[in-house]
């Protein structure tokens, strides 16, 4: 589990084809890895990735097949600079939100305008993604724990103060970019508790279940 709290930027050192898979060599910058042995996770740009080689300046790790296709990880070239967190501890400070480094989803910047000393992003999400996202609510971009200020439709708007463009690649954002998106976990759960028997048959809360629930009106 992570927080969302980036604590370095790092880089793509290297990307070894594997069949189908992917061997990433990262390089990590000021991240310390004193703490890191192989076999444990670090978060790079939101997805979660498992240490097997520590050669120095940071570290190599296995990309699936699977996560080359749910995320922009199959983007990335030699030289792209990503968000890096490590698996937070018991003792670790929660100053953004849980997340499990689970991509949900490929969002896309579609806006971004000064506002002060901060910048305004809107970013339009996935359509199946877009329910778990709500107003005031949390949400994971490339790694980032950040606050949806506003929502229409599958579109949400951010509001990125100083500190936060200068310790992680999101001043780099440009209308176009497509980000890693995690909704939040309780969210996610919440969807499938509801569903109660029936998530064993498959499908989602769809008009149908809502409506036998007293959730929608005619």
């Amino acid at each position: 589990m992570f927080t969302g709290i980036i604590e370095a930027v790092g880089e793509i050192a290297a990307l070894e084809p594997k069949g189908a898979d992917l061997r990433v060599r990262v390089r990590t910058g000021k991240l310390d890895l004193s703490d890191v042995a192989p076999g444990d996770s670090i978060a790079v740009s939101g997805v979660c990735l498992t240490a097997v080689e520590l050669p120095g300046d940071g570290f190599r790790a296995d990309v699936s097949g699977e996560t080359l296709a749910r995320t922009v990880f199959g983007d990335f070239r030699v030289g792209t600079r990503v968000n890096l967190e490590k698996a937070l501890l018991p003792t670790t400070r929660l100053g953004g939100h849980l997340v499990s480094g689970h991509v949900d989803g490929v969002g896309e910047v579609v806006e971004r305008r000064s506002d002060g000393r901060s910048e305004r992003f809107r970013i339009r999400a996935p359509a199946a993604l877009a329910k778990y996202i709500a107003e005031k609510g949390s949400i994971c971009v490339d790694g980032v724990s950040l606050t949806v200020n506003a929502v229409d439709g599958a579109l949400f708007d951010l509001n990125i103060v100083p500190h936060t463009l200068a310790e992680t690649t999101l001043d780099e954002y440009r209308p176009g970019r497509k980000v890693n998106l995690e909704a939040d976990i309780i969210a996610r759960y919440l969807e499938r508790l509801l569903l109660g028997e029936r998530a064993a048959a498959g499908g989602g809360l769809g008009e149908a279940f809502l409506a036998e629930h007293g959730f929608l009106k005619e």
